[in-house]
């Protein structure tokens, strides 16, 4: 035996944490570094606000589909194969941002560059092929941790590129960073999968099997409306800070980072203390923190006390319940049929941003010229809200089955 050899060539060696976290933040980082540029983007193009705002909303809703195969396919060929796949479409997919000359090709090539959704549906996946249940949830906080350093700096870096050299600085950077992540995969993320050899649509007839649980939708729909709050604000913010506080680029993607802060800090307490109080009762923790935040900033809004400090400063407890609850959320998905891991995975993954895009393109039809912020903070306190009823829910039907709560 060659003990010289890459240790890229050991195919069942698992991944260092590092390279998972790299691999979803690129996916995170892809999301939202250029949304500082949207507004500038629009005057660019010679196209309304709204039309560009849909690149975020076509991009989640791409995203989602994509996640009911993603599944399936790496529970069929592994893991290691549909990752490095995904991210040479990926690579071609930003070249294609790069050279667009109209709205409509930018828009295109956008919602190519969801092939790299793949990073944070199989990153988990990984993560439970590799480890058990609450040791999963912890896991996976740790990750998402670190994850979400790139998402916090990435609106800041996007907004002073955006001013020094224009949009197209935010996509330039993604393709260097989408060749190293590349080489990076390659490199270290063995095959942790089993790979089971069945066709992509005996794995899809899998999908009864998940659909049928009431405990799986129950998390799902869960961490579908408690990340829908985001995407709704990840849709209407940059409207909000630059039409409605009349605020720069740099200065929207700075305080950006203060939902990521929050939400490291609740990746942080996931990690911690998720195998001691449960994954169901950090998913209730995490959705009424948010639910608190938001409820407190309708509150402000309403008397006439918002600004862009109240409005983007309270996004840190959406920040902070997201960062708590999603983890365990996540993990719960994974743990009604932890033989189809990755299945689960995508198909959980497609109901969170498929419902995420679905609340982006409202936030965008609701703040039409002359718009305050008030219907978009209402948008994201009830999606909130029903995160909290879904896990209550679960809860409820974990007590009927007498599992842990």
């Amino acid at each position: 035996m060659n003990h010289s050899a890459p240790r890229f060539l050991d195919r069942t060696t698992p991944p260092k944490v590092v390279t998972l976290i790299l691999l979803a933040g690129l996916a995170a980082l892809t999301m939202n570094i250029f949304l500082p540029s949207l507004p500038g983007m629009a005057r660019y193009f010679g196209v309304p606000y709204g039309v560009m705002q849909q690149s975020v909303a076509l991009y989640l809703a791409l995203s989602a589909a994509l996640q009911i195969v993603i599944g399936p396919i790496s529970d069929r060929f592994g893991r290691r194969r549909v990752l490095i796949w995904s991210l040479v479409l990926f690579l071609i997919a930003t070249v294609g941002t790069l050279l667009a000359e109209t709205a409509t090709t930018f828009l295109i090539f956008r919602m190519a560059q969801a092939v790299i959704a793949s990073g944070m549906v199989l990153s988990r996946a990984v993560v439970r092929d590799m480890v058990a249940d609450a040791e999963a949830a912890s896991m996976i906080g740790y990750v998402t941790m670190g994850m979400s350093i790139v998402p916090m700096i990435g609106p800041v870096i996007g907004g002073f590129l955006d001013q020094a050299f224009g949009w197209q600085a935010n996509f330039a950077l993604l393709l260097v960073l989408g060749i190293g992540v590349l080489g990076l995969v390659w490199a270290d993320l063995g095959e942790t999968a089993t790979v089971r050899r069945l066709s992509l649509m005996d794995q899809i007839r899998t999908y009864p099997t998940l659909l049928a649980s009431r405990r799986f939708w129950g998390y799902s729909l869960s961490a579908a409306f408690a990340s829908g709050c985001f995407f709704a604000y990840l849709g209407g913010a940059p409207y909000v800070g630059d039409k409605v506080f009349g605020l720069t680029s740099p200065q929207v993607g700075g305080l950006f980072a203060l939902t990521a802060i929050g939400y490291a800090a609740g990746n942080f307490l996931a990690g911690r203390f998720s195998v001691r109080v449960g994954m169901n009762r950090m998913v209730l923790a995490g959705s009424l923190v948010t639910t608190f935040g938001l409820l407190l900033l309708t509150a402000l809004t309403l008397a006439g006390l918002s600004g862009p400090v109240v409005f983007f400063g309270l996004t840190i407890f959406m920040g902070l319940g997201n960062g708590i609850g999603l983890p365990s959320a996540n993990a719960g998905m994974l743990s009604v049929r932890p033989d189809l891991a990755g299945t689960a995975s995508g198909l959980g993954g497609a109901i969170m941003i498929g419902g995420g895009a679905a609340l982006a393109a409202g936030a965008g039809r609701l703040l039409t010229p002359g718009a305050t912020e008030l219907p978009l903070v209402l948008l994201m306190l009830a999606s909130s809200m029903a995160s909290v009823v879904a896990v209550l829910a679960v809860i409820r039907r974990a007590r009927q089955l007498g599992l842990a709560t």
